[in-house]
């Protein structure tokens, strides 16, 4: 992949993790970088959480993933 081809990944990284949680992130963020992904944000429940993080493995299942999406208090 060139570095060209990155924005483009990262937004549809961005499109397929608000479409599998219903956009209920706040402030998501997605950045790739040659040692894997990295996903940033705010949600209420863990279980939005990890359909984020889901969401990314099924469009690059072998990647490393940071998940540092913060769960607020309801």
């Amino acid at each position: 992949m060139s570095a060209l081809d990155l924005p483009a990944l990262e937004q549809e990284l961005v499109t397929r993790v608000r479409a599998s949680t219903g956009n209920r992130l706040r402030n998501l963020g997605v950045a790739v970088c040659p040692t894997g992904v990295r996903l940033s944000g705010q949600t209420t429940t863990f279980y939005v959480k990890q359909l984020a993080q889901e969401s990314i493995r099924k469009v690059l299942p072998g990647v490393s993933l940071i998940n540092e999406i913060n769960v607020l208090a309801a």
